[in-house]
């Protein structure tokens, strides 16, 4: 017997969580649920992460009934991301917001500073779009026109 329930949040990681965290609620809309923090030698952040001395302050976003867990690690320093990552490397390639209304989002982030792919395109069942936060991550917007329901 399965007892998952469905996802609860993806997590990122950034080197400046006060900024990530403004574009998330201003230009996204997120609402900030909670935030934490642990000092370096927290044994249980350590076995948890499979770091060693970590050391991080984190903020918790809601967006809807979702959220996504922003981490700034003081400790291990982390590597420095020197390019966008291309979303054909392996790991998560990118989070995906449901809008109602694609374009009128694409605009109004892309003159809040959203970098984009592209313009909106069009795809059987409506709008797709990718974009990147300010630390290079992709944001996906979707719009489905076609029917009530997302594809299965």
């Amino acid at each position: 017997m399965i007892m998952i329930q469905g996802f609860h949040h993806a997590a990122i990681s950034t080197p400046d969580l006060d900024r990530c965290v403004g574009f998330y609620t201003t230009v996204i809309g997120c609402e900030q649920a909670w935030s934490f923090e642990w000092p370096a030698g927290t044994a249980d952040a350590d076995a948890l992460t499979g770091l060693e001395n970590s050391a991080a302050r984190a903020v918790m976003l809601r967006l809807g009934e979702t959220f996504l867990e922003v981490f700034e690690y003081r400790s291990p320093t982390p590597r420095p991301q020197t390019t966008p990552r291309p979303v054909c490397d392996h790991g998560i390639t990118h989070v995906c917001l449901l809008v109602t209304d694609l374009h009128a989002e694409y605009e109004r982030m892309r003159a809040a500073g959203m970098a984009f792919h592209s313009a909106p395109l069009t795809q059987d069942t409506g709008y797709v779009v990718y974009g990147r936060d300010p630390d290079g991550n992709v944001v996906e917007l979707i719009e489905f026109t076609a029917t009530d329901d997302e594809p299965a």
